[in-house]
């Protein structure tokens, strides 16, 4: 599964969560910025490449759908919540993000057991 992460300035939000989710097995993660300003700036062909999109905020979501409606396609983009007030691989980022992303990228099984083997995130 392809996963993409997006923030304003792909400086600490998403970096992180892409080192997160980096090694998953079964996951490819990169991460992106939205803003000019942006140490990435995400293109077309990376909204395409992803399978799942995941914003920091609502504005994120917004900006994304109006600047690449016709690359995101039918994606799913799960916005985070999470406000730029964290610094990388804060320990409260990390939690953030993986109460975020898991319960989707890892949806229980039928047994209630997390699909995700020993390696996950």
């Amino acid at each position: 599964m392809n996963v993409l992460f997006l923030c304003g300035r792909n400086q600490w939000r998403s970096p992180t969560a892409e080192q997160l989710y980096a090694r998953v097995p079964g996951v490819a993660a990169r991460s992106r910025g939205l803003a000019s300003s942006a140490r990435r700036r995400v293109t077309a062909a990376d909204v395409a490449w992803a399978d799942v999109v995941f914003v920091m905020e609502d504005a994120h979501r917004r900006r994304l759908a109006r600047d690449f409606r016709d690359a995101l396609g039918a994606r799913p983009v799960h916005v985070l919540d999470i406000p730029d007030e964290y610094g990388f691989q804060d320990p409260e980022l990390v939690e953030l993000i993986r109460a975020g992303v898991d319960p989707v990228l890892f949806e229980a099984d039928e047994d209630g057991e997390d699909e995700r083997d020993d390696a996950g995130a």
